[in-house]
């Protein structure tokens, strides 16, 4: 008599649910231990899979990494893309940006994480990979066209260009988060206070809007 096999589970049944599982999993890997620390063992053991099937679907660690930070990117885009910022003026579609990117990175330690790790690295990876710059291009796009309309309404200065901006945005809202623990050491604040972490919400939108004000 033959031995019945068990029945296949749903994650062997279900790649795409597979390959999620084995992105969050890793994204937490990748960004508790770093790249050159995380292991693909320590990954399959958490998302009861094994080595070979990681290896099968993505190809290797780095292909894994890559992978990760992708998805990590697609988030913050993604959102971007769901914003209502065309039936409002110029200043509301960009303050409703700014709040989210804030909330996002506020949400998301571990992206914020990731991108410190890759930067570690000198961008290394994502130089290698066209796909995910050109996924970055939307948020460009985005405040470019939220300036020409802030200039065609009068609104906005014409001596700032969307990465400018965009740089300036980030450079915020990721500081507060990846030095909150240093900068609480340093100067006795807690930037995840609720009080400190709506004051500081509200800050970057007006310290933005004031920057690009036409004079």
């Amino acid at each position: 008599m033959l031995k019945r096999m068990p029945a296949p589970s749903k994650r062997t049944n279900d790649p795409e649910r597979t390959k999620r599982d084995i992105l969050e999993v890793a994204m937490a890997e990748f960004a508790s231990e770093g790249y050159s620390g995380a292991r693909v063992d320590a990954i399959a053991a958490r998302t009861r899979t094994s080595k070979r099937m990681i290896y099968y679907y993505f190809g290797g660690k780095e292909q894994l990494y890559l992978a990760v930070l992708e998805e990590a990117y697609r988030s913050i885009r993604a959102l971007e893309d769901q914003l209502d910022i065309e039936s409002c003026d110029a200043r509301e579609g960009l303050r409703r940006l700014i709040e989210a990117t804030f909330d996002h990175d506020e949400r998301n330690p571990n992206f914020i994480r990731l991108v410190s790790i890759e930067n570690i690295h000198h961008g290394k990876h994502l130089k290698q990979n066209l796909q995910l710059r050109q996924l970055n291009a939307s948020v460009i796009a985005t405040l470019d066209s939220i300036l020409k309309r802030g200039r065609a309404e009068g609104a906005f200065r014409d001596d700032v260009d969307a990465i400018d901006l965009h740089l300036a945005i980030s450079s915020y809202c990721f500081f507060r988060v990846a030095n909150r623990h240093t900068f609480g050491a340093l100067f006795d604040r807690d930037l995840s206070e609720p009080k400190v972490l709506a004051r500081s919400r509200s800050q970057i939108v007006e310290m933005i809007l004031a920057w690009l004000e036409k004079k």
